[in-house]
């Protein structure tokens, strides 16, 4: 158990500390819509900010970006709380590792959320300060998650016969993301991909 235990902990680290590093990079290297292309245009580094839910979203303004924060917090206990549940009842290490990821990812994004209001100057037109003078963008718990990976591989324009958006331009992939977003799908994808052997060891 000690084993899964310290592979549990060095992976949340481990994901905490490159999607830390690379943000926070970001944040004071590049003006807020700047973009660096790695892989011609399939694989472009650009800077955005996420101030809601996934995608994008928002809900009721400041009071739902601070609802949204604690509702995250909460749900990082609770998958802390199921984690250590996991690796009590020595569930397989690969279902203890992608709980960690989806935990890893969580927390990376609530770092965000709740600290880089106050750490961080705006991006807007200019490249942020790290604990500026002047105070932060906004305050705690209002902190906006910062997203960087963005892969255009397809672009072309939907079929003429398609419902809504014939013949509109179209990318896949659109949204651009970070590396705790990453750490959360791979975790999520494997527990389905593999659910059969997951919930025949939890029943």
């Amino acid at each position: 158990m000690k084993s899964i235990t310290t592979k549990s902990i060095l992976i949340i680290l481990l994901v905490l500390i490159i999607d830390q590093t690379f943000k926070i990079w970001i944040k004071t290297h590049m003006v807020l819509g700047q973009e660096y292309k790695i892989f011609g245009d399939w694989f472009i580094i650009h800077f955005t900010e996420n101030n809601g839910m996934a995608f994008g979203m928002e809900f009721w303004g400041k009071n739902g970006k601070i609802f949204l924060t604690l509702f995250r917090i909460l749900a990082v206990v609770g998958i802390g709380w199921y984690l250590k549940i996991l690796i009590n009842q020595k569930a397989p290490q690969m279902v203890v590792i992608s709980i960690s990821l989806i935990l890893a990812g969580a927390l990376g994004n609530i770092i965000d959320s709740v600290f880089y209001g106050v750490i961080f100057d705006e991006s807007f037109y200019q490249i942020a300060s790290f604990l500026p003078q002047d105070g932060g963008y906004s305050t705690w718990l209002q902190g906006r998650v910062v997203d960087m990976l963005y892969f255009p591989i397809l672009k072309g324009n939907y079929p003429g016969w398609f419902p809504f958006l014939a013949n509109e331009p179209f990318i896949f992939f659109r949204p651009v993301f970070n590396i705790a977003d990453s750490s959360i799908t791979i975790g999520v994808a494997y527990i389905l991909l593999f659910e059969r052997s997951f919930f025949k060891h939890i029943e």
